[in-house]
């Protein structure tokens, strides 16, 4: 966290808020009225005319907010959003890995308006279920999702634990229907999974705060079966981001020592994010990814693929190189802003471009196929290894 109140974020969960404008007819001559509103300024003055004229009674509270949400259309920034204090501390709960919902991270694709889950959590409600990455929302509780951005139906599918929520979604050409029991979640971005010949799958379905130190408390062989002698699999697909810093102690859990990102913040000068600490550097490692794997995922498919650590497997990555702040308000609401771009160790801007796989998996194969593609690179890694001192 770069100041108290501010986060850095590579997230790739992000929507477009739209507005819609209409022209009317106005009646008299509609003389200026130069007074300044007493002590405030332009904004107090028109909000306070609106209030008071306007056909339709309005509150402050939703004056102020369209008002934030027009200057962040102003940006020009596609990330850029304002959160009302409910939602954000929402997120801030999910960032820290403590939320009551259904398991599931949500994101939209560039372009493309409608909620999609981007990931689910292992062993959740929505895993349990069936509910699959890619998967679009259409309704959420009986109520139609159209129209409605990542943090509405967030907060649509969060709740008391125990209590229950109807998901709708649309995959390919149908429609499913899932029952939800909210439970609470924690802790769970990381799962680690021992497959054959001693290979070990690291799945991060997102870059939530701790999750690098688990990262490397697999990598570093803390569980009953020991090592992965067989090499590493670090499964990044659909995996939306998260926390910048967290990218960083996951890629240095298998670097030596070095540059892991650079970060370019407007008007500032160039920061160098360095490996925290030293990694394990010598086990054979693939990294699987596909089209799902956005901004703080793509810092450390980056990093590990120029500092020629891994070998990428997969599709091409969504192309996310941009860097979010938030910034608490005076109510308890933000506004999140792209604050600067970041580049992988060799200088490469991903954004709009993404990673493309040393070794290619097209998007429409089962998941299984990359990762038998893996075990397959991992053995002729091995192969090629000196025997260790």
């Amino acid at each position: 966290m770069s100041a108290p109140g501010r986060m850095l974020r590579g997230a790739a969960v992000a929507t477009a808020i739209l507005c819609a404008y209409g022209l009317g007819v106005l009646s008299g001559e509609g003389r200026p009225d130069r007074r300044a509103a007493a002590g405030g300024s332009v904004l107090d003055e028109a909000a306070a005319k609106i209030g008071s004229r306007a056909a339709r009674p309005v509150g402050r509270g939703d004056l102020d907010r369209a008002a934030i949400e027009g200057m962040l259309r102003g940006l020009g920034d596609k990330w850029a959003r304002y959160y009302p204090a409910a939602r954000y501390d929402d997120m801030e709960g999910r960032l820290n890995g403590r939320y009551s919902g259904v398991g599931v991270w949500l994101g939209s694709a560039d372009g493309d308006p409608r909620v999609r889950v981007a990931s689910v959590q292992p062993g959740t409600a929505a895993a349990r279920a069936g509910v699959l990455a890619g998967d679009i929302v259409t309704a959420v509780g009986g109520a139609p999702a159209a129209g409605w951005d990542v943090t509405r139906v967030a907060a649509a599918l969060r709740g008391r634990p125990g209590d229950a929520v109807e998901l709708t979604v649309l995959r390919g050409r149908r429609t499913e229907e899932f029952h939800l029991v909210r439970t609470p979640v924690s802790g769970g971005d990381v799962t680690v999974t021992e497959l054959p010949d001693h290979v070990r799958l690291i799945r991060v379905g997102a870059f939530t705060r701790g999750t690098g130190r688990q990262v490397r408390d697999a990598v570093t062989g803390r569980s009953p079966s020991g090592a992965p002698s067989g090499g590493i699999m670090l499964d990044l697909r659909g995996d939306p981001g998260g926390l910048l810093d967290e990218a960083v102690e996951t890629a240095s859990a298998f670097l030596p020592g070095g540059l892991v990102v650079t970060y370019e913040p407007r008007g500032g000068p160039v920061q160098r994010r360095t490996v925290t600490a030293p990694g394990d550097a010598r086990t054979p490692l693939v990294v699987l990814v596909d089209a799902g794997t956005a901004s703080a995922a793509e810092v450390v498919a980056g990093s590990l693929r120029d500092r020629d650590r891994a070998v990428i497997i997969g599709s091409r990555t969504y192309g996310k190189g941009s860097v979010q702040e938030s910034v608490r308000l005076a109510d308890g609401s933000a506004i999140e802003l792209t604050v600067g771009r970041y580049r992988t160790p060799g200088g490469r801007n991903l954004d709009g471009v993404g990673i493309e796989p040393d070794v290619a998996v097209s998007a429409d194969r089962p998941p299984t196929v990359a990762e038998q593609r893996g075990r397959s690179v991992l053995r002729g890694l091995l192969a090629t290894t000196p025997d260790k001192d």
